[in-house]
């Protein structure tokens, strides 16, 4: 009788928690269904804006060169700055830097092989089967005028690693082993092999991100987001917002210095920076591209040599001459990568290798194709309002002649998603056009739009830093004979004044899911500034091409994703947890 006592009152126990988890299941339900991702084959949407948060600070000082993330933490000739990059699909460049960068009126350079250049690494930690050297080198910032400083680099070192298998985790140690100066043991894991079947995981997209307060909260949110691939769309460190003596950084250079006989840099901030990418660098390849930033004209009329000196990118791979536009594959995705700041025009060298590129990129291999360069062509900030028309004007045709998906670029510090758009003119095969400028840099983040009233820049204002001038007023639409239109225009699907990053997840070879994090979402529960599944049409806008790429991919649910946020909320899977324990518990009385 006791026993059958005691199982009518587990039966009971149990029963009264059922209302609990049918609660639970209802809540749960209700947020699936409220969740709807849009696709672009419901645009062309209506523009919206929302406006900058005015509790929120438009922008930070930089951090001092002593703060923990940007001094160096390694003595003079074990590796620093250690970085990633793509090379092919079963390679990839290691870089980092030794010895001590010098900086005075007087520099004397490092002797670049005075110290080694090796990448152990291995499938096993610890089991390093395979060793590569590489090659070294320095160089210096030099400025012709009375009082300047001058600075030499640390030796630099770019070792390529080969014979890597796909979707494999590899560990590896880099430095010099003659001088027993091996770094500690690192991890990387290999992007899949080109194929419309294969994508990388989640590819994380930021632009204009400096060295700021804000900068660390973007990376912390960047990396809590798990990419495996990171896209820099220009305007890295700003060790231009500095005077070469260093001191204390400005929002606004030509305010802060209007005595200075050039524009000059602090490049130790160039440094600084190497160190706070490492904790990502070092584990997730990153893929750069020069911004205006990344100038730094010096002596000899010499500019970017910071920037080509410490990036290895995949330019002779691609067939490029130049570390200032070059091609890769992740995946079943090609990525261009282009030069705002070098000849673009039809006539030079980079249009022509940007058109060999795209002919010979197979679509049936990989079925995305996305382009990246600095300084956006559409865009409805005041700042920077048309000021690469002319590259526009150029190049545009030909990336819409080859399809091309996706363009991402920053300059803009803000973010601003387009509708599908083509000579400004909404079209379901244009690209998709995202800036994400919002970085979080020390200029602080752009507010004003030049539809509104009085903001509109003049013809004469936004100059770019390279090429011409080709600003010209509309023809159609609403702002049909000004120079800006009357409201948002129709292109600007979305925009907001916030600082942040993105992330491209792409699923198949017809859907690709792009998100954009804000920084002041960091601490809320799948909380999305910007969110929509962009959608390839290629039997439409591929139709006269012999490699369109096209197969069979189911569209992805978004209430199939929502079901997966929902149950993998740790505020749910906690109570879940504990309702399941307490039932254990009671069958155990």
């Amino acid at each position: 009788m006791k026993k059958i006592k005691f199982k009518r009152t587990l039966i009971m126990v149990n029963l009264k928690m059922f209302p609990l988890f049918l609660a639970l299941t209802f809540v749960v339900t209700n947020k699936v269904f409220a969740q709807h991702i849009p696709t672009t084959l419901e645009g062309p949407f209506p523009p919206v804006t929302r406006r900058f948060d005015a509790s929120l600070r438009r922008g930070s000082d930089d951090l001092p060169m002593d703060h923990p993330r940007l001094r160096k933490n390694v003595t003079s000739n074990f590796p620093d700055q250690i970085a990633l990059a793509l090379s092919t699909p079963s390679s990839l460049f290691v870089s980092w830097i030794t010895g001590d960068a010098k900086i005075g009126v007087n520099v004397t350079p490092l002797d670049p092989t005075s110290v080694g250049s090796e990448v152990w690494y291995g499938k096993e930690s610890g089991k390093y089967t395979s060793k590569k050297s590489g090659i070294s080198l320095i160089y210096n910032q030099l400025y012709p005028f009375e009082g300047l400083l001058n600075y030499s680099s640390g030796i630099i070192h770019h070792v390529k690693i080969d014979g890597l298998e796909p979707r494999t985790k590899y560990y590896y140690k880099c430095g010099d082993s003659s001088i027993d100066a091996m770094s500690e043991e690192h991890v990387f894991e290999t992007m899949p092999l080109p194929s419309s079947e294969n994508y990388p995981c989640k590819i994380a997209v930021v632009g204009d991100l400096g060295l700021t307060s804000n900068s660390t909260t973007t990376i912390d949110h960047l990396i809590s987001n798990n990419p495996c691939l990171v896209l820099m769309v220009g305007d890295l460190t700003y060790a231009n917002q500095y005077l070469t003596t260093g001191g204390k950084g400005a929002s606004c250079y030509s305010c802060a210095f209007p005595d200075s006989p050039t524009r000059e840099t602090y490049q130790p901030r160039w440094d600084g920076w190497g160190r706070f990418m490492q904790p990502l660098t070092s584990r997730v390849p990153m893929m750069v591209i020069q911004g205006n930033h990344e100038i730094e004209p010096q002596a000899n009329d010499m500019s970017f040599v910071s920037y080509t000196s410490r990036f290895s990118v995949p330019a002779e791979e691609s067939g490029s001459n130049t570390k200032m536009y070059y091609s890769f594959d992740a995946g079943g995705v090609h990525f261009v990568m282009l030069g705002a700041y070098v000849d673009y025009n039809k006539t030079g060298d980079q249009y022509a290798w940007l058109e060999r590129d795209l002919e010979n990129v197979d679509r049936g291999t990989t079925p995305w194709l996305v382009a990246a360069w600095h300084s956006p062509w559409y865009n409805s900030y005041s700042s920077h309002y048309q000021e690469f028309e002319c590259m526009r004007l150029q190049m545009e045709a030909l990336l819409h002649k080859y399809g091309v998906d996706i363009v991402f670029s920053g300059h803009v510090h803000a973010y601003e998603r387009m509708n599908r758009v083509y000579n400004y003119t909404l079209d379901p095969c244009g690209a998709l056009y995202i800036t994400v400028g919002d970085g979080g840099n020390i200029e602080k983040v752009d507010v004003d739009h030049a539809d509104e009233e009085g903001k509109c820049p003049s013809p004469s204002d936004n100059v770019p830093e390279f090429g011409g001038v080709c600003h010209t007023n509309f023809s159609f639409g609403a702002g049909k004979g000004g120079f800006c239109w009357d409201r948002q225009p129709e292109w600007s699907a979305f925009r907001e004044s916030s600082f942040g990053h993105g992330v491209l997840e792409v699923v198949n070879s017809t859907y690709a899911l792009w998100t954009w994090h804000r920084n002041q979402d960091i601490y809320k529960e799948n909380s999305r500034g910007d969110q929509i599944y962009v959608v390839r049409q290629p039997e439409l806008c591929l139709a006269g091409s012999k490699k369109i790429g096209v197969s069979p991919a189911l569209a992805p649910s978004s209430n199939a994703a929502a079901v997966v946020a929902a149950f993998t909320s740790p505020l749910l899977v906690t109570i879940l947890y504990h309702l399941l324990a307490f039932s254990l518990q009671t069958c155990m009385i």
